[in-house]
């Protein structure tokens, strides 16, 4: 099957359904026999992802700069933990090793992520797909001013569709996976 990147958060401040999110994508990732591609963190969401995945039996790739293996929030226990000099060089590596990308809700380095695989994109960089999970219209403000940016030919709209949304996980992995080579 397919290596699947996930962005979301690592905050350890979230909401509970936020981390059961998390969890419920990590092991539907596994029991759909995907690779977990994730920020190589143990915490927050992003924690709550990789556990999902390896209690379902899923094998977890995490990619994580060396300041934050100092601070002490690496995912040890990943079947393979690469770690990069920078955040630049992690985001870089995380779009090679994987086949698709999904995102959950998450701040700031979530948002960083996505766009830049989404601006790679949109520049032909490559061709993977891409799903915005927009669970309880998290996203959807943002989805909003987005379409905006089309409306006011920042964005060209073929760009605007490389994006893809979806309201609920199982319907987020079904389109990830009907747009998989």
């Amino acid at each position: 099957m397919a290596a699947i990147c996930v962005f979301c958060a690592s905050s350890r401040t979230l909401d509970q359904r936020w981390l059961d999110l998390a969890t419920a994508t990590g092991v539907e990732l596994a029991r759909r026999g995907h690779t977990l591609v994730s920020g190589g963190g143990c915490v927050g969401m992003m924690g709550a992802l990789v556990e999902g995945a390896r209690s379902a039996g899923g094998r977890t790739i995490g990619v994580i700069p060396q300041a934050l293996v100092d601070l002490e929030v690496a995912d040890l226990a990943s079947d393979e933990l690469v770690i990069t000099d920078s955040m630049a060089s992690r985001k870089i590596l995380m779009v090679e090793k994987s086949d698709a990308f999904l995102t959950l809700p998450g701040g700031l380095g979530t948002l960083d992520e996505l766009f830049e695989v989404w601006t790679t994109a949109t520049l032909a960089l490559h061709d993977k797909p891409m799903v915005l999970v927009d669970t309880d219209g998290f996203y959807r403000p943002l989805v909003d001013w987005l379409r905006n940016l089309t409306d006011q030919n920042f964005l060209k709209p073929a760009g605007f569709d490389l994006l893809r949304i979806a309201d609920t996980l199982p319907a987020a992995l079904n389109l990830l996976e009907s747009h998989l080579p």
